[in-house]
């Protein structure tokens, strides 16, 4: 039996918000246009409803690309995760002064979730989530969440908030590189209701060229990419955000939806 009961859903719990299996990056745009139309298309094809961003992805560029996405699929087909530079939680002003920057950047009232983007290591786990929750306070999102937060420090974070709950971490998950996640940071998320979200999903290509994937993309008919997104969207409570600017490479990645590798593959895969 596979580590993990297999999730069937193509649609995962972010809070109360129904949200997709797969959501779409904006970290190192090089073609904004591009970025903007394979966004517009995801956003378009119904499958998918989530693009993740931050203050620090282009100083702020990226945010303002995907407002204008907003802007033009409309605010209710988006479920908007943007992130906050360790830095700010100096202080709650400094908290706001920043969330108001992102939420006017993104051109919108409110996010769905602001996450810490990393730990501010001169704080206190406890001092930093307890001010960053300022930003339900202040209305700048609906949730708040924390990444790149270990086993310690995600519990620390879940027990420090005081009237708000931390619903997500965003950590780096593949299918390459997977067992700190699934060993330690998965239980804890299960535990409490809280969804990771995965980035570099596709290890920027690697994947594409493994010897595994490979041998059961030609057994199973599908590509080593969409093998290797299922594998994540079968765990319960992980969402894929892979990014793409290209049109061919998101048909390939919303190809991952809509089927489940098998018991006996996911378990083959673990051991990878």
């Amino acid at each position: 039996m596979p580590r993990y009961s297999i999730d069937n859903s193509d649609w995962k719990l972010i809070g109360k918000d129904r949200v997709s299996a797969i959501g779409l990056g904006t970290w190192a745009i090089r073609r904004p246009e591009a970025a903007y139309q394979v966004m517009l298309a995801a956003i378009e094809s119904g499958k998918v409803n989530l693009i993740d961003t931050a203050e620090m992805y282009g100083a702020g560029f990226a945010e303002k690309l995907v407002g204008r996405v907003v802007s033009s699929v409309g605010r209710d087909r988006v479920f908007i995760t943007t992130k906050m530079l360790p830095e700010r939680l100096v202080s709650e002003e400094e908290i706001e002064k920043a969330a108001r920057a992102s939420v006017r950047r993104l051109g919108v009232g409110m996010v769905d979730l602001f996450l810490i983007h990393w730990p501010n290591y001169q704080l206190p786990i406890s001092v930093q989530v307890r001010r960053f929750e300022r930003i339900i306070y202040g209305r700048y999102a609906r949730y708040i969440g924390v990444s790149n937060f270990g086993p310690e420090e995600l519990l620390e974070a879940i027990h420090a908030t005081s009237r708000a709950e931390i619903v997500v971490n965003q950590v780096h998950y593949s299918i390459l590189h997977k067992r700190h996640v699934e060993e330690e940071l998965l239980p804890i998320a299960l535990k409490y209701g809280v969804t990771i979200q995965a980035y570099t999903p596709l290890e920027r290509g690697a994947v594409a060229k493994h010897p595994k994937l490979l041998e059961l993309s030609r057994k199973l008919g599908k590509t080593a990419i969409q093998i290797a997104l299922n594998y994540l969207i079968s765990r319960p409570r992980v969402i894929a955000i892979p990014k793409t600017e290209n049109m061919d490479h998101l048909r390939e990645i919303l190809g991952a939806l809509g089927w489940r590798l098998t018991e006996d593959i996911l378990e083959e895969l673990e051991k990878l």
